[in-house]
């Protein structure tokens, strides 16, 4: 087996492809070759270091998203069979040709669907599915507004919250990602590299917003005071916060961006109305009744022609490197995954 391996936090050059003996599955484990896995922001910084679910496990691959072929059963694994199509999460490891896992972690994968389109589509839409209706509870009728709408989770955030009847404001940071966030579903966009990004969000929803959908980190502060009465910011990421693809970050500049980081008082919120939840999708992975009851959900929604794959860029596994630079780089719309 061939797997990404990063034997220390660092840039770029810390992914290193390693081959291996193909692992055995374990009893009641299922073994899948595995074609692609997708790439999110998440990896990019389980690579610099700054993860907090991957400290004290390096050497680790990373990866949380896979598609393939189940090759082999271990003894007592059930419910699927060698030669099956499927698609499935890790909490690390994804990286890999082969992968040994629980049944549970899998779902068999759509025949019309490719296995590129399958590795992308568990972690952005997981997120997006606990985001709008665990997190932000959000109704019919509701203004959401949605940070980085171009990106793998932005897109699915789009797409459910117009599956749940919402208004929907995509915000992006270049001119050549707006197209793709009105297909998917926004009823505006904001482009922040050529608007005033709050005045224009002002104008277009003068009462506030019921929910924001914020990753990036460095717009809490703005966007908790955009928030309606009984408005909840949703936070997801911290992505402007993080060096990006650096050896050796800049230690200085890392805690000046973390010192500005808002303090939200309970007495504010109170006051006003409004909330905050924060949440990590890769932390509810080991919840599995949730994460089978949310892909049920998503799995019907994209049967009725509801829900679309997002654009994909594919890098063959030994350009991992390439594909985080891409992925950092802010110039990518969709997903990109990494093929086997």
């Amino acid at each position: 087996m061939r797997r990404v391996l990063i034997r220390r936090p660092g840039g770029h050059a810390a992914l290193e492809l390693v081959s291996e003996p193909d692992p055995s599955p374990g009893p009641g484990q299922v073994c899948v070759q595995v074609k692609a896995a997708g790439v999110n922001y998440a990896d990019c910084i389980v690579r610099m270091g700054y993860y907090e679910a991957a400290k004290g496990l390096y050497p680790i691959t990373p990866g949380f998203e896979f598609a393939g072929v189940i090759s082999a059963l271990g003894e007592g694994a059930a419910g699927f069979t060698v030669g099956q199509r499927v698609l499935g999460i890790s909490r690390f490891g994804a990286y890999a040709s082969v992968l040994c896992v629980s049944p549970e972690r899998l779902w068999p994968c759509p025949e019309s669907w490719t296995f590129e389109q399958a590795a992308a589509f568990p972690a952005v839409f997981l997120t997006a599915h606990h985001g709008l209706f665990k997190a932000a509870k959000v109704e019919a009728g509701e203004t959401v507004l949605v940070h980085s709408a171009a990106g793998g989770a932005g897109g699915a955030l789009l797409q459910l919250a117009r599956v749940k009847g919402c208004r929907v404001v995509a915000v992006v940071g270049a001119s050549h990602k707006s197209a793709l966030c009105r297909e998917l579903g926004a009823d505006a966009v904001i482009d922040r590299s050529s608007m005033d990004l709050w005045g224009e969000a002002r104008r277009l929803s003068p009462q506030g917003y019921d929910a924001i959908f914020d990753s990036s980190g460095l717009t809490l502060k703005a966007g908790f005071e955009q928030l309606a009465r009984g408005g909840r910011l949703v936070v997801y990421g911290f992505a402007d916060l993080l060096p990006r693809g650096c050896d050796r970050p800049n230690l200085a500049k890392l805690a000046w961006s973390w010192l500005r980081l808002p303090r939200f008082s309970p007495l504010d919120m109170t006051a006003s109305n409004r909330g905050v939840i924060g949440f990590n999708v890769v932390f509810l992975f080991d919840r599995l009744d949730w994460a089978r009851r949310a892909m049920d959900d998503l799995f019907g929604w994209a049967a009725e022609g509801r829900l679309r794959h997002p654009p994909l860029t594919a890098f063959a596994c030994e350009d991992a490197a390439k594909a985080h630079a891409a992925l950092e780089s802010g110039r990518t719309t969709g997903k990109l995954v990494l093929v086997f």
